[in-house]
Protein backbone atom coordinates (compact mmCIF):
# COMPACT_ATOMS: atom_id res chain seq x y z
CA UNK A 1 0.00 0.00 0.00
CA UNK A 2 1.29 3.48 -0.85
CA UNK A 3 -0.05 6.94 -0.13
CA UNK A 4 0.78 10.50 -1.10
CA UNK A 5 3.08 12.29 1.36
CA UNK A 6 1.44 14.77 3.73
CA UNK A 7 3.73 17.72 3.02
CA UNK A 8 2.26 19.99 5.69
CA UNK A 9 3.23 17.62 8.52
CA UNK A 10 6.59 16.54 7.10
CA UNK A 11 10.13 17.61 7.87
CA UNK A 12 11.26 16.30 4.49
CA UNK A 13 9.08 15.58 1.48
CA UNK A 14 10.15 13.67 -1.62
CA UNK A 15 7.98 13.97 -4.73
CA UNK A 16 8.52 11.87 -7.86
CA UNK A 17 12.23 11.28 -7.20
CA UNK A 18 13.98 9.42 -10.01
CA UNK A 19 17.60 8.58 -10.75
CA UNK A 20 19.08 7.28 -13.98
CA UNK A 21 22.65 6.14 -14.60
CA UNK A 22 22.83 3.96 -17.68
CA UNK A 23 19.36 2.70 -16.74
CA UNK A 24 16.81 3.96 -14.20
CA UNK A 25 17.60 2.87 -10.63
CA UNK A 26 14.83 4.92 -8.99
CA UNK A 27 11.43 5.75 -10.48
CA UNK A 28 8.83 8.22 -9.17
CA UNK A 29 9.51 7.76 -5.44
CA UNK A 30 7.33 9.94 -3.19
CA UNK A 31 7.79 9.85 0.59
CA UNK A 32 7.28 12.07 3.61
CA UNK A 33 9.62 11.90 6.62
CA UNK A 34 8.30 13.43 9.83
CA UNK A 35 10.08 14.65 12.93
CA UNK A 36 10.01 12.21 15.85
CA UNK A 37 9.31 9.27 13.53
CA UNK A 38 11.40 6.25 12.53
CA UNK A 39 10.87 5.31 8.88
CA UNK A 40 12.20 1.86 8.01
CA UNK A 41 13.55 1.69 4.46
CA UNK A 42 14.16 -1.78 3.09
CA UNK A 43 14.44 -3.78 -0.11
CA UNK A 44 16.86 -6.12 -1.86
CA UNK A 45 20.40 -5.08 -2.71
CA UNK A 46 20.23 -2.91 -5.81
CA UNK A 47 16.62 -1.87 -5.11
CA UNK A 48 17.66 1.79 -4.77
CA UNK A 49 17.86 2.33 -0.99
CA UNK A 50 21.41 3.70 -0.90
CA UNK A 51 20.86 5.82 -4.02
CA UNK A 52 17.77 7.43 -2.47
CA UNK A 53 19.69 8.10 0.75
CA UNK A 54 22.58 9.68 -1.16
CA UNK A 55 20.15 12.00 -2.97
CA UNK A 56 18.72 13.13 0.38
CA UNK A 57 22.22 13.71 1.77
CA UNK A 58 23.65 15.64 -1.18
CA UNK A 59 25.95 12.89 -2.41
CA UNK A 60 24.00 12.35 -5.64
CA UNK A 61 21.68 14.68 -7.60
CA UNK A 62 18.23 13.40 -8.51
CA UNK A 63 17.48 13.04 -12.22
CA UNK A 64 13.77 13.73 -11.68
CA UNK A 65 11.48 15.04 -8.96
CA UNK A 66 11.85 17.53 -6.12
CA UNK A 67 12.41 17.69 -2.36
CA UNK A 68 11.12 20.07 0.30
CA UNK A 69 12.71 20.68 3.72
CA UNK A 70 10.33 22.43 6.12
CA UNK A 71 8.21 23.24 3.09
CA UNK A 72 11.07 25.00 1.28
CA UNK A 73 12.85 23.71 -1.86
CA UNK A 74 15.74 21.45 -0.86
CA UNK A 75 18.44 20.33 -3.30
CA UNK A 76 21.78 20.01 -1.49
CA UNK A 77 24.84 20.28 -3.71
CA UNK A 78 27.09 18.41 -1.26
CA UNK A 79 27.09 16.37 1.91
CA UNK A 80 28.49 19.35 3.79
CA UNK A 81 25.54 21.50 2.73
CA UNK A 82 23.09 18.82 3.86
CA UNK A 83 24.86 18.41 7.21
CA UNK A 84 24.74 22.18 7.76
CA UNK A 85 20.96 21.89 7.48
CA UNK A 86 20.90 19.03 10.01
CA UNK A 87 20.68 16.09 7.57
CA UNK A 88 23.15 13.36 8.59
CA UNK A 89 23.92 9.89 7.28
CA UNK A 90 25.87 6.97 8.73
CA UNK A 91 26.81 5.01 5.62
CA UNK A 92 27.37 1.28 5.46
CA UNK A 93 30.86 1.98 4.12
CA UNK A 94 32.50 4.05 6.83
CA UNK A 95 33.82 7.58 6.35
CA UNK A 96 36.74 7.49 8.79
CA UNK A 97 40.47 8.21 8.39
CA UNK A 98 42.27 5.11 9.74
CA UNK A 99 45.56 6.86 10.56
CA UNK A 100 43.92 9.50 12.76
CA UNK A 101 42.84 8.89 16.35
CA UNK A 102 39.27 8.30 17.47
CA UNK A 103 39.12 11.82 18.93
CA UNK A 104 40.46 13.42 15.75
CA UNK A 105 37.96 11.51 13.60
CA UNK A 106 35.09 12.61 15.83
CA UNK A 107 35.95 16.33 15.69
CA UNK A 108 37.96 16.53 12.46
CA UNK A 109 36.14 19.61 11.14
CA UNK A 110 35.86 21.35 14.51
CA UNK A 111 39.04 20.63 16.46
CA UNK A 112 39.18 22.82 19.62
CA UNK A 113 41.99 25.39 19.64
CA UNK A 114 43.77 27.41 22.28
CA UNK A 115 46.35 30.08 21.43
CA UNK A 116 46.57 28.67 17.90
CA UNK A 117 47.25 25.10 19.06
CA UNK A 118 44.89 22.14 19.27
CA UNK A 119 43.52 21.94 22.81
CA UNK A 120 44.21 18.24 23.40
CA UNK A 121 42.73 18.26 26.90
CA UNK A 122 39.41 19.61 25.71
CA UNK A 123 39.46 17.35 22.65
CA UNK A 124 39.92 14.31 24.87
CA UNK A 125 37.13 15.38 27.24
CA UNK A 126 34.72 16.05 24.38
CA UNK A 127 35.65 12.78 22.67
CA UNK A 128 35.16 10.71 25.84
CA UNK A 129 31.76 12.32 26.44
CA UNK A 130 30.66 11.63 22.86
CA UNK A 131 31.97 8.06 22.95
CA UNK A 132 30.09 7.43 26.20
CA UNK A 133 26.83 8.29 24.42
CA UNK A 134 27.23 5.14 22.33
CA UNK A 135 28.77 2.97 25.05
CA UNK A 136 32.44 3.21 24.00
CA UNK A 137 33.83 3.96 27.45
CA UNK A 138 36.63 1.38 27.27
CA UNK A 139 38.43 2.73 24.18
CA UNK A 140 41.38 5.12 24.29
CA UNK A 141 40.34 8.27 22.36
CA UNK A 142 43.93 8.61 21.09
CA UNK A 143 43.97 5.15 19.53
CA UNK A 144 44.16 5.19 15.70
CA UNK A 145 40.79 4.24 14.22
CA UNK A 146 42.48 1.79 11.84
CA UNK A 147 43.48 -0.36 14.83
CA UNK A 148 39.85 -0.87 15.86
CA UNK A 149 37.57 -3.60 14.58
CA UNK A 150 34.85 -2.82 12.05
CA UNK A 151 32.13 -2.92 14.71
CA UNK A 152 33.84 -0.34 16.90
CA UNK A 153 34.53 1.81 13.83
CA UNK A 154 30.81 1.75 13.06
CA UNK A 155 29.99 3.00 16.56
CA UNK A 156 32.56 5.80 16.15
CA UNK A 157 30.87 6.82 12.88
CA UNK A 158 27.48 6.90 14.62
CA UNK A 159 28.91 8.99 17.46
CA UNK A 160 30.42 11.45 14.96
CA UNK A 161 27.08 12.01 13.30
CA UNK A 162 25.36 12.75 16.62
CA UNK A 163 27.59 15.78 17.23
CA UNK A 164 25.81 19.11 16.84
CA UNK A 165 22.29 19.64 15.48
CA UNK A 166 20.79 16.58 13.85
CA UNK A 167 17.28 16.95 12.42
CA UNK A 168 17.21 13.88 10.18
CA UNK A 169 19.52 10.91 10.63
CA UNK A 170 19.84 8.17 8.02
CA UNK A 171 21.29 4.91 9.35
CA UNK A 172 22.38 2.51 6.57
CA UNK A 173 22.61 -1.05 7.95
CA UNK A 174 23.78 0.30 11.34
CA UNK A 175 23.75 -3.05 13.17
CA UNK A 176 25.38 -5.22 10.50
CA UNK A 177 28.62 -5.48 12.50
CA UNK A 178 27.37 -4.80 16.04
CA UNK A 179 27.01 -7.21 18.94
CA UNK A 180 23.78 -7.62 20.89
CA UNK A 181 24.98 -5.18 23.57
CA UNK A 182 25.96 -2.56 20.99
CA UNK A 183 22.63 -2.98 19.18
CA UNK A 184 20.82 -2.25 22.44
CA UNK A 185 22.92 0.90 22.92
CA UNK A 186 22.07 1.99 19.39
CA UNK A 187 18.35 1.44 19.99
CA UNK A 188 18.60 3.59 23.12
CA UNK A 189 20.09 6.38 21.00
CA UNK A 190 17.34 5.98 18.40
CA UNK A 191 14.68 6.26 21.12
CA UNK A 192 16.36 9.35 22.58
CA UNK A 193 16.64 11.05 19.19
CA UNK A 194 13.04 10.20 18.37
CA UNK A 195 11.87 11.69 21.70
CA UNK A 196 13.78 14.88 20.82
CA UNK A 197 11.89 15.20 17.53
CA UNK A 198 14.64 13.92 15.21
CA UNK A 199 13.42 12.13 12.08
CA UNK A 200 15.20 8.82 11.43
CA UNK A 201 15.41 6.79 8.24
CA UNK A 202 16.54 3.30 9.27
CA UNK A 203 17.82 1.09 6.45
CA UNK A 204 18.11 -2.60 7.29
CA UNK A 205 17.41 -6.11 6.02
CA UNK A 206 16.78 -7.40 9.55
CA UNK A 207 13.00 -7.39 9.58
CA UNK A 208 12.53 -8.28 13.27
CA UNK A 209 14.79 -5.33 14.06
CA UNK A 210 12.72 -3.02 11.86
CA UNK A 211 9.49 -4.09 13.52
CA UNK A 212 11.00 -3.28 16.88
CA UNK A 213 12.40 0.15 16.10
CA UNK A 214 10.25 1.64 13.29
CA UNK A 215 6.86 3.35 13.05
CA UNK A 216 6.50 3.12 9.27
CA UNK A 217 7.90 0.89 6.55
CA UNK A 218 8.85 1.88 3.01
CA UNK A 219 9.83 -0.95 0.64
CA UNK A 220 11.70 -0.47 -2.64
CA UNK A 221 11.76 -3.16 -5.33
CA UNK A 222 13.74 -2.63 -8.53
CA UNK A 223 13.67 1.15 -8.04
CA UNK A 224 9.92 1.40 -7.39
CA UNK A 225 8.24 2.21 -4.09
CA UNK A 226 5.92 -0.75 -3.50
CA UNK A 227 4.92 -0.03 0.11
CA UNK A 228 4.67 3.03 2.39
CA UNK A 229 2.56 2.21 5.42
CA UNK A 230 2.46 1.71 9.19
CA UNK A 231 4.73 -1.24 9.99
CA UNK A 232 2.40 -2.82 12.55
CA UNK A 233 0.20 -4.27 9.83
CA UNK A 234 2.95 -6.36 8.23
CA UNK A 235 4.54 -9.64 9.24
CA UNK A 236 8.12 -10.50 8.30
CA UNK A 237 6.74 -12.87 5.65
CA UNK A 238 4.65 -10.03 4.18
CA UNK A 239 7.71 -7.78 3.98
CA UNK A 240 9.86 -10.46 2.33
CA UNK A 241 7.21 -10.94 -0.35
CA UNK A 242 7.14 -7.19 -0.96
CA UNK A 243 10.94 -7.05 -1.19
CA UNK A 244 11.62 -10.03 -3.42
CA UNK A 245 8.24 -10.81 -4.96
CA UNK A 246 8.22 -14.25 -3.29
CA UNK A 247 8.54 -15.85 0.13
CA UNK A 248 12.08 -16.65 1.36
CA UNK A 249 12.77 -20.21 2.42
CA UNK A 250 12.73 -20.71 6.17
CA UNK A 251 15.00 -23.77 6.08
CA UNK A 252 18.28 -24.61 4.38
CA UNK A 253 18.77 -28.08 2.93
CA UNK A 254 21.89 -29.42 4.63
CA UNK A 255 21.25 -33.04 3.61
CA UNK A 256 23.42 -35.16 1.35
CA UNK A 257 26.62 -34.55 3.28
CA UNK A 258 29.07 -37.01 4.78
CA UNK A 259 31.44 -35.59 7.38
CA UNK A 260 34.89 -36.95 6.57
CA UNK A 261 38.39 -36.82 7.99
CA UNK A 262 39.85 -33.54 9.30
CA UNK A 263 40.87 -31.16 6.52
CA UNK A 264 42.25 -28.50 8.86
CA UNK A 265 43.98 -28.97 12.20
CA UNK A 266 44.63 -26.00 14.50
CA UNK A 267 46.99 -26.76 17.36
CA UNK A 268 47.72 -24.29 20.19
CA UNK A 269 47.39 -21.35 17.80
CA UNK A 270 47.61 -17.97 19.51
CA UNK A 271 48.84 -14.42 19.43
CA UNK A 272 49.53 -12.37 22.55
CA UNK A 273 46.80 -9.84 23.24
CA UNK A 274 44.46 -11.21 20.57
CA UNK A 275 43.92 -14.99 20.69
CA UNK A 276 44.81 -17.39 23.49
CA UNK A 277 46.23 -20.78 22.39
CA UNK A 278 43.43 -22.54 20.53
CA UNK A 279 43.03 -26.06 19.12
CA UNK A 280 40.31 -27.65 17.00
CA UNK A 281 39.75 -29.72 13.85
CA UNK A 282 37.60 -28.92 10.81
CA UNK A 283 36.25 -31.98 9.00
CA UNK A 284 35.44 -32.42 5.33
CA UNK A 285 31.82 -31.45 4.67
CA UNK A 286 31.50 -29.59 7.98
CA UNK A 287 30.26 -26.04 8.57
CA UNK A 288 31.81 -24.66 11.76
CA UNK A 289 30.51 -21.35 13.06
CA UNK A 290 32.45 -18.95 15.26
CA UNK A 291 30.37 -16.62 17.42
CA UNK A 292 31.35 -13.99 19.97
CA UNK A 293 31.28 -10.32 20.79
CA UNK A 294 33.21 -7.79 18.72
CA UNK A 295 36.76 -7.81 20.05
CA UNK A 296 36.49 -11.43 21.24
CA UNK A 297 39.13 -12.59 18.75
CA UNK A 298 36.91 -14.09 16.01
CA UNK A 299 38.44 -12.22 13.07
CA UNK A 300 41.90 -12.43 14.61
CA UNK A 301 41.62 -16.24 14.79
CA UNK A 302 40.68 -16.45 11.11
CA UNK A 303 43.60 -14.19 10.19
CA UNK A 304 45.98 -16.42 12.16
CA UNK A 305 44.68 -19.53 10.39
CA UNK A 306 45.13 -17.82 7.01
CA UNK A 307 48.61 -16.58 7.95
CA UNK A 308 47.63 -12.92 7.52
CA UNK A 309 48.82 -12.26 11.09
CA UNK A 310 51.86 -14.00 12.51
CA UNK A 311 51.13 -16.35 15.40
CA UNK A 312 53.52 -16.44 18.35
CA UNK A 313 52.28 -19.88 19.44
CA UNK A 314 50.97 -23.02 17.78
CA UNK A 315 50.57 -24.31 14.25
CA UNK A 316 48.01 -24.76 11.47
CA UNK A 317 48.02 -27.86 9.27
CA UNK A 318 45.97 -28.77 6.22
CA UNK A 319 45.80 -32.43 5.22
CA UNK A 320 46.93 -35.47 7.17
CA UNK A 321 50.07 -37.45 7.89
CA UNK A 322 53.20 -36.81 5.86
CA UNK A 323 51.26 -34.79 3.30
CA UNK A 324 50.12 -32.23 5.87
CA UNK A 325 51.21 -28.68 5.03
CA UNK A 326 52.02 -26.10 7.70
CA UNK A 327 50.53 -22.63 7.12
CA UNK A 328 52.55 -19.54 8.01
CA UNK A 329 51.56 -16.97 5.36
CA UNK A 330 48.61 -16.13 3.06
CA UNK A 331 50.67 -17.39 0.10
CA UNK A 332 51.19 -20.74 1.82
CA UNK A 333 47.50 -20.84 2.80
CA UNK A 334 46.24 -20.28 -0.74
CA UNK A 335 48.77 -22.73 -2.16
CA UNK A 336 47.65 -25.37 0.34
CA UNK A 337 43.98 -24.78 -0.48
CA UNK A 338 42.66 -22.29 2.10
CA UNK A 339 40.47 -19.39 0.96
CA UNK A 340 39.42 -16.40 3.08
CA UNK A 341 36.51 -14.08 2.40
CA UNK A 342 37.35 -11.00 4.49
CA UNK A 343 34.82 -8.85 6.38
CA UNK A 344 36.32 -5.68 4.81
CA UNK A 345 35.37 -6.25 1.19
CA UNK A 346 36.34 -2.75 0.01
CA UNK A 347 39.61 -2.40 1.87
CA UNK A 348 40.92 -5.96 1.53
CA UNK A 349 38.69 -7.95 -0.79
CA UNK A 350 38.18 -6.10 -4.08
CA UNK A 351 39.80 -4.04 -6.82
CA UNK A 352 36.97 -1.50 -6.96
CA UNK A 353 37.96 0.12 -10.26
CA UNK A 354 38.31 -3.22 -12.02
CA UNK A 355 35.49 -5.21 -13.58
CA UNK A 356 33.53 -8.09 -12.10
CA UNK A 357 35.37 -10.35 -14.56
CA UNK A 358 38.83 -9.25 -13.36
CA UNK A 359 37.88 -9.59 -9.69
CA UNK A 360 36.34 -13.03 -10.21
CA UNK A 361 39.30 -14.52 -12.07
CA UNK A 362 42.00 -12.96 -9.89
CA UNK A 363 42.57 -15.91 -7.54
CA UNK A 364 43.15 -18.36 -10.42
CA UNK A 365 44.40 -16.53 -13.48
CA UNK A 366 45.82 -19.68 -15.04
CA UNK A 367 42.29 -20.90 -15.76
CA UNK A 368 41.62 -17.93 -18.06
CA UNK A 369 45.11 -17.58 -19.58
CA UNK A 370 46.83 -18.97 -22.64
CA UNK A 371 50.63 -18.83 -22.94
CA UNK A 372 50.75 -16.16 -20.25
CA UNK A 373 48.08 -13.93 -21.84
CA UNK A 374 44.62 -13.36 -20.38
CA UNK A 375 41.85 -14.82 -22.54
CA UNK A 376 39.26 -12.05 -22.07
CA UNK A 377 36.54 -14.18 -23.67
CA UNK A 378 37.10 -16.94 -21.11
CA UNK A 379 37.29 -14.37 -18.32
CA UNK A 380 34.01 -12.80 -19.41
CA UNK A 381 32.31 -16.22 -19.67
CA UNK A 382 33.55 -17.12 -16.18
CA UNK A 383 32.13 -13.88 -14.75
CA UNK A 384 28.81 -14.46 -16.49
CA UNK A 385 28.60 -17.93 -14.98
CA UNK A 386 29.05 -16.65 -11.42
CA UNK A 387 26.76 -13.67 -12.00
CA UNK A 388 24.02 -16.18 -12.79
CA UNK A 389 24.92 -18.62 -9.99
CA UNK A 390 25.02 -15.98 -7.25
CA UNK A 391 22.41 -13.61 -8.66
CA UNK A 392 24.78 -10.62 -8.91
CA UNK A 393 22.79 -7.56 -9.99
CA UNK A 394 24.87 -5.92 -12.69
CA UNK A 395 24.85 -4.85 -16.33
CA UNK A 396 27.39 -7.52 -17.29
CA UNK A 397 30.79 -8.88 -16.29
CA UNK A 398 32.57 -5.73 -17.51
CA UNK A 399 30.88 -3.43 -14.98
CA UNK A 400 33.35 -2.00 -12.41
CA UNK A 401 32.82 -3.58 -8.99
CA UNK A 402 32.83 -0.13 -7.35
CA UNK A 403 29.50 0.61 -9.06
CA UNK A 404 27.74 -2.35 -7.42
CA UNK A 405 25.77 -2.27 -4.19
CA UNK A 406 27.49 -3.61 -1.07
CA UNK A 407 25.73 -6.96 -1.15
CA UNK A 408 26.57 -7.55 -4.78
CA UNK A 409 30.21 -6.63 -4.10
CA UNK A 410 30.23 -9.32 -1.42
CA UNK A 411 28.95 -11.86 -3.93
CA UNK A 412 31.86 -11.03 -6.26
CA UNK A 413 34.36 -11.69 -3.43
CA UNK A 414 32.72 -15.07 -2.81
CA UNK A 415 32.73 -15.83 -6.55
CA UNK A 416 36.51 -15.32 -6.69
CA UNK A 417 37.16 -17.97 -4.07
CA UNK A 418 34.57 -20.34 -5.49
CA UNK A 419 36.56 -20.12 -8.73
CA UNK A 420 39.75 -21.00 -6.83
CA UNK A 421 38.01 -24.17 -5.58
CA UNK A 422 39.79 -24.44 -2.22
CA UNK A 423 38.99 -27.40 0.09
CA UNK A 424 38.96 -25.12 3.18
CA UNK A 425 37.07 -21.83 3.10
CA UNK A 426 37.06 -19.15 5.82
CA UNK A 427 34.17 -16.67 5.74
CA UNK A 428 34.25 -13.53 7.92
CA UNK A 429 30.73 -12.01 8.04
CA UNK A 430 29.79 -13.40 4.59
CA UNK A 431 26.28 -11.89 4.54
CA UNK A 432 26.96 -8.50 6.14
CA UNK A 433 24.82 -5.90 4.38
CA UNK A 434 23.08 -8.45 2.17
CA UNK A 435 19.29 -8.59 1.84
CA UNK A 436 17.21 -11.56 2.94
CA UNK A 437 16.69 -13.06 -0.52
CA UNK A 438 20.40 -12.88 -1.29
CA UNK A 439 21.30 -14.29 2.13
CA UNK A 440 19.38 -17.46 1.40
CA UNK A 441 21.06 -17.67 -2.00
CA UNK A 442 24.45 -17.59 -0.24
CA UNK A 443 23.32 -20.09 2.42
CA UNK A 444 22.43 -22.44 -0.42
CA UNK A 445 25.90 -21.93 -1.93
CA UNK A 446 27.51 -22.72 1.45
CA UNK A 447 25.44 -25.90 1.79
CA UNK A 448 26.44 -26.97 -1.73
CA UNK A 449 30.12 -26.40 -0.89
CA UNK A 450 29.78 -28.59 2.19
CA UNK A 451 28.10 -31.29 0.07
CA UNK A 452 31.16 -31.18 -2.20
CA UNK A 453 33.27 -32.14 0.83
CA UNK A 454 34.75 -28.72 1.57
CA UNK A 455 35.27 -27.57 5.16
CA UNK A 456 33.82 -24.15 6.03
CA UNK A 457 34.49 -21.84 8.98
CA UNK A 458 32.03 -18.97 9.28
CA UNK A 459 32.37 -15.97 11.60
CA UNK A 460 29.08 -14.12 12.01
CA UNK A 461 27.54 -11.59 14.40
CA UNK A 462 24.11 -13.04 13.59
CA UNK A 463 23.49 -15.97 15.94
CA UNK A 464 20.34 -17.01 14.07
CA UNK A 465 22.41 -17.27 10.90
CA UNK A 466 24.93 -19.56 12.57
CA UNK A 467 22.17 -21.65 14.16
CA UNK A 468 20.55 -22.08 10.75
CA UNK A 469 23.55 -23.26 8.74
CA UNK A 470 26.20 -24.69 11.08
CA UNK A 471 26.99 -28.18 12.37
CA UNK A 472 28.94 -26.80 15.34
CA UNK A 473 29.29 -23.32 16.84
CA UNK A 474 32.44 -22.36 18.76
CA UNK A 475 31.91 -19.28 20.93
CA UNK A 476 34.87 -16.99 21.56
CA UNK A 477 35.10 -14.76 24.61
CA UNK A 478 38.06 -12.57 25.60
CA UNK A 479 40.34 -14.22 23.04
CA UNK A 480 39.59 -17.87 23.76
CA UNK A 481 37.02 -20.48 22.74
CA UNK A 482 34.76 -20.52 25.79
CA UNK A 483 32.53 -23.36 24.61
CA UNK A 484 31.64 -25.38 21.52
CA UNK A 485 28.06 -26.48 20.84
CA UNK A 486 26.85 -29.27 18.57
CA UNK A 487 23.72 -28.79 16.42
CA UNK A 488 20.68 -29.47 18.58
CA UNK A 489 22.53 -28.68 21.81
CA UNK A 490 22.59 -24.90 21.48
CA UNK A 491 20.17 -22.07 22.19
CA UNK A 492 20.53 -18.35 21.65
CA UNK A 493 20.69 -17.79 25.42
CA UNK A 494 23.42 -20.43 25.84
CA UNK A 495 25.47 -18.90 23.01
CA UNK A 496 25.16 -15.41 24.50
CA UNK A 497 26.09 -16.67 27.97
CA UNK A 498 29.25 -18.24 26.55
CA UNK A 499 30.07 -15.04 24.64
CA UNK A 500 30.01 -12.98 27.85
CA UNK A 501 31.66 -15.60 30.07
CA UNK A 502 35.28 -14.55 29.52
CA UNK A 503 34.54 -10.91 30.31
CA UNK A 504 32.64 -11.80 33.49
CA UNK A 505 35.67 -13.84 34.61
CA UNK A 506 37.93 -10.86 33.92
CA UNK A 507 35.66 -8.54 35.90
CA UNK A 508 35.61 -10.92 38.87
CA UNK A 509 39.40 -11.35 38.76
CA UNK A 510 39.88 -7.58 38.54
CA UNK A 511 37.53 -7.05 41.49
CA UNK A 512 39.33 -9.70 43.57
CA UNK A 513 42.68 -8.11 42.72
CA UNK A 514 41.44 -4.65 43.74
CA UNK A 515 40.07 -6.02 47.02
CA UNK A 516 43.35 -7.78 47.80
CA UNK A 517 45.32 -4.63 47.02
CA UNK A 518 43.11 -2.59 49.33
Amino acid sequence: MTHEPNASAALLTLSGIGKTYVEPVLRNVSLAVRGGEVLALTGENGAGKSTLSKIICGLEPATDGAMLLDGQPYRPASRTEAETLGIRMVMQELNLIPTLSVAENLYLNQLPHRFGWIDRGRLERDARAQMARVGLTDIDPWKPVGELGIGHQQMIEIARNLIGECRLLILDEPTAMLTHREVELLFEQVARLKANGVAIVYISHRLEELKRVADRIAVLRDGDLVCDDAIDGYSSTDLVRLMVGRAADAEIDLSGRTLGAPLLRVRGLGRTGAVQPTSFDLRAGEILGIAGLIGSGRTELLRLIFGADRADAGHVFIGEGRDAAAIDSPKAAVKAGIAMVTEDRKGQGLLLRQSIAVNTSLARLGAVSTAGWIDHGAEHALAGDYIRKLGVRSRDGQQPVGELSGGNQQKVVIARWLHRDCPVMLFDEPTRGIDIGAKFDIYTVLADLARQGKGLIIVSSDLRELMLICDRIAVMSAGRIANTFERGAWSQDALLEAAFSGYLTQDIASSDHSTAAA
